[in-house]
Parts: structure tokens; sequence; C-alpha cells
């Protein structure tokens, strides 16, 4: 190992490191006084039912954990976007899990609650997986209802979502464990099966207060909308626990005589762990994000045996693409090669650019995906398609929109991997959020934006200086430097993949060792729904 390796290992398990801190953060939720508060109730937190309910030493992944991460700070933060979301078993069946953090603000719906409840039901619909809601939420957070309430991707899309997934089959349980008021009384019961925990589970549409106001009658809440009075008198429920424990034991009765579901039936054999150790990828993963390495090294650690079937391999070099097995799955991978490459014709392709050849070849390749039924992994680490004359002569804009073409109607899952660069049409192309990937997560490496922070504060560098001097200021080399720097801080700031992953843009960002966990789990989930239509490239201009 040469002296570059133990530095960006270094500098890679710093990172790893500062992830595990972040998301011991996330983890205390509402905080320590909030979670002793939430046990004093006799109620456990949302991450210790989750823990409950799932099967002991299995497996599983958490989506968006960093929702809301740094935002809504004038309102008190929203960690975690006050609702934890989990993938795993219940009684070795797959599921998704979706429980409101009491810890956060009673609950309460922020904008990205309901943008995470929508991403866990998305998730539910393509893979058809089973999807249990624990609720414990005093509704929607009235100071941003406006922000969360009427619009198309608002709350009111969770309640069309569950009448939808009950139309497809897709079984969905719910647990009342907490207050469930107003709107959100809607969706434990639209759900196939719901229960509600005794004396600390309530229903309804107006709590007391509200109904002494609205109509004058005196009621305490639990005579309003208890667990004796939804499972004795309005029927509304369908079990009555004694305490959370009951509860999620309760539910794991239930999925315990769930059937077994239709498979997609993607190729399976015996998962093999990779030959060359993955904890290399430490020191193979470059610290800065401009320096060349070699995704095949990468590709190694990932993959079972450290085995692969390039396709194309003297053509189109800027891209991989080779077949391979994830955990014993078969895979199609679609990689960004990050070393300078020489074509058969002797020239040189700068690494992580996609050029006009590289972008034919991967066009070709998913198509054969496709036809064979193999789920592709975009491994992205993209600055962008080349530039210039020469690519623009040569039709780079009709070749990548073929690429784009390809991905956006590729009909096998895709799961994508942002390993570092995610820039402009790159991330496009690559099969980024806009291109519903089955799951899409980040390395702590990655940077996502439209360019990368250099090269956009020396354009927005500019912009500024222009409009200065426009005003009779004088801008000297110190001036400039310092608005370089604010700038460009400013802007690193929003390519962080915690900046992403907050928002959405992805599902999480996840220590490199967990990516062969992520996407078995992933495409587990996916060989849940059959696939129900062709794949079909449309008019393309060949």
């Amino acid at each position: 190992m040469d002296i570059n390796f133990n530095k960006n290992e270094d500098h890679n398990k710093l990172q790893v490191g500062a992830l595990r801190d972040k998301l011991r953060n996330v983890y205390n939720g509402g905080g320590k006084k909030r979670i002793e508060k939430q046990h004093a109730k006799g109620k456990l937190t949302a991450r210790e039912r989750i823990d409950y309910l799932l099967d002991n030493n299995s497996n599983r992944i958490e989506i968006a954990a960093f929702a809301g991460e740094g935002m809504y700070t004038e309102h008190g933060g929203c960690p975690s976007g006050g609702v934890v979301v989990k993938i795993g078993y219940v009684k070795g069946k797959q599921c998704i899990v979706v429980a409101n953090d009491a810890t956060v603000k009673a609950g309460a719906w922020f904008p990205i609650t309901g943008k995470k409840n929508l991403r866990a039901q998305e998730i539910a619909i393509e893979n058809r997986l089973p999807i249990i809601y624990l609720v414990d939420s005093a509704g929607v957070y009235l100071p941003l209802q406006d922000e969360i309430f009427p619009d198309k991707e608002h709350f009111g899309r969770i309640f069309r979502n569950n009448a939808i997934m009950s139309s497809m089959g897709i079984t969905q349980i719910a647990a009342v464990m907490g207050s469930c008021v107003a709107g959100g009384a809607y969706l434990p019961i639209m759900s196939d099966e719901a229960l509600i925990v005794d004396k600390t589970g309530s229903i309804f549409l107006a709590g007391s207060y509200l109904v002494k106001a609205a109509i004058g009658e005196s009621i305490d809440n639990e005579t309003l909308g208890g667990a004796t009075t939804h499972c004795e008198i309005s029927g509304v429920t369908d079990y009555k626990a004694k305490d959370d424990k009951d509860a999620l034991d309760t539910i794991k009765n239930i999925v315990d005589k769930i059937g077994d579901f239709d498979k997609a039936g993607y190729n399976r054999a015996k998962a093999i762990d990779p030959k060359d150790n993955p904890e290399e990828i430490y020191g193979i993963l470059p610290k800065s994000r401009a320096e060349q390495y070699d995704m095949f090294e990468i590709i190694k650690r990932l993959v079972d045996n450290s085995e692969y079937d390039e396709y194309k391999a003297g053509y189109g070099k800027s891209l991989i693409t080779a077949y391979a097995r994830i955990d014993g799955w078969a895979v199609g991978i679609v990689a960004n090669q990050r070393k300078v490459v020489k074509t058969a014709k002797g020239e040189m392709q700068f690494g992580g650019v996609i050029y006009s050849d590289s972008a034919d070849k991967a066009t070709r390749f998913i198509a054969n995906c496709n036809q064979k039924k193999i789920p592709l992994v975009f491994l992205q680490d993209v600055t962008g398609f080349m530039v210039g004359s020469k690519s623009e002569h040569g039709g780079i804009i009709k070749d990548g929109a073929k690429m784009v073409n390809a991905v956006s109607n590729s009909v096998v899952p895709k799961f994508t991997v942002i390993i570092g660069n995610s820039y402009g049409a790159g991330n496009y192309a690559m099969c980024g959020k806009a291109y519903d990937p089955r799951l899409i997560f980040a390395w702590p490496s990655a940077e996502l934006a439209v360019m990368s922070g250099n090269s956009a504060a020396k354009v927005l560098l500019q912009i500024e200086k222009a409009s200065l001097e426009k005003k009779g200021e004088k801008i000297t080399k110190a001036k400039e430097d310092e608005l370089f720097n604010k700038i460009k801080n400013r802007y690193d700031n929003q390519v962080s993949p915690y900046y992403a992953a907050s928002r959405i843009w992805t599902d999480g960002v996840i220590d490199p060792l967990d990516t062969r966990t992520w996407i078995s789990m992933g495409i587990e989930a996916a060989n849940h729904a059959p696939i129900e239509k062709k794949f079909n490239l449309g008019i393309l201009q060949v």
C-alpha cells in the first residue's frame, strides 16, 4: 500500500466516523427528556417500537434518517422528519415500517414529514411490500400548514395512497399507539386492519377541547375516542392491546399468517463474499473529488467473489458496463470510470465524463438487462457529458438523449449508489432521483449539484463582481478572494450528501461497507412486484 492509500483511508474512515456521530444525534429524536417523558407514559419510542417489531438479528435499512437535517431551525428542528422508516423482516417477511416519533413536536407533521411518509408509501407501492404504520401523532404542524395541507404531494396524498394500495392488494396494518387526530385519523382506518393501545391510544376527528368549543359538549378524550370506545362501541378499530408490546406482538401474529407473494423472478444464486477486501474501498477512494481512481477496484470489492463479466470492454471506456452478482442476485452494473482512458483510436478520455460512445454502449447494455430481466445498479461518480465542438459535431446530445431514454423507460428495478460526483445531466443519465430508482443512496464522499463548488463559485463570482463594479466598487484581489470563499462555502454546503439526504433527494448516507446489504434488500423487495410493462424505447434518433 502506498502513502496515498493510507491518506485516503484515514480521510474516508473519518468521514464514516462523522456519519456515525450524525446518526447517533438523529437517533436521539427530540432529546433525552422527551424520551423519558415517553417512557413515563408507559410508551416505547418510535425506534424502540420498530426494533421490538422486527426480527432479532435480521438485516434492516433505514430510509431517510437525515430527513429534515438542518431544516426548520426557527421551529426547533425536526430530527429525522419526526418519523422513522425502516425496511426489515417481521416473522421472516420483508415489510416497511413507518413510526411517528412523538418525541419530536408530539409527532406533528412538518412538510418534510409528509414527503418522507409519501416516500415510504412509494416504496411499498413499487415493490408491493406490506406496510405497517405505528401511529403516534398530534397531526399537522399548524405554523407550517400551508406547506403540507392542500397540494398533490402533501398530507392528503397519504390517504389517497392508502386507498390505492388497498385496491392493489398491498397489506396495510396500523397500530394507534398515541394520538391520532383530525385528518390523520383516516390513515389507520383506511388500512386493512387497525389496532389501538388501551389508555394511550386515541382516535378522533376533533379532540375534547374542540368539541366543547364547536358544539358545547363536555367529554374527555378517552370516552370520546379511546380504545374501549373504538373496539366496543364504534367498531372503528379491530384489536385492543393492553400496551405497546402487546400491540406489536399482535402485528407479528397477523404478518405471520400472510400468504406468499407472486415473485418477479430475478435470478439469485448462493451469495459469496467479495474476494478482495471491501474495507480497502476506504484507501482506494481519493480524498479529493478531483483525483482519479480505477472504478473496477471499487466494483471488485462490491460484487460476489470479486468477479464480473464486462460488456463491450474495449468500447466507450469512460463508462463501465458489466454483469455480476451482489449477495447472490444477478445485476447489471453501469459505472463511471474515474481514471483517464485511451480509446482504440489513441484518443484520451477524461475520467467521470460521459462520451458519445459511452452513452451508446450504456443504452445497449440497459436494453439487454431489460430483455434478460436483470436489475440495474448505477455507480455514480460523474461530472457530466463531454462538451466542445468535437463532441457536439459527433452528436453527444443525441447519444446522451438515447441513454436518458433507456434509463427512463427501463422496467427492471434500478438502484443508484452515489459514490462521488453527481453533477448536472450526468446525474440524470446515471439514474438520479428523477428517474425512479427503487433505492438511491450516497456515500459520505458524494457531492450532488449542477456543477462542482469550485466551478460554480467561479461563475457566480464573475456575476457578483460585475454587479459590484457596475455600482462603482473597486474589486481588489483580497476582496475577490473573500467573495470567492464566501460563495464557495455556501455552495459547498449545498453539494453535501447530507444536504441532499435532509431533503430526501436520496434515501440516505451510508457507510460504503453497507452497500451490498442495501442493494440486496432492495432487489429482494423488488422481487415482490412482477414486471407488468414491456421495455420500449419509444422514438429514438439513431
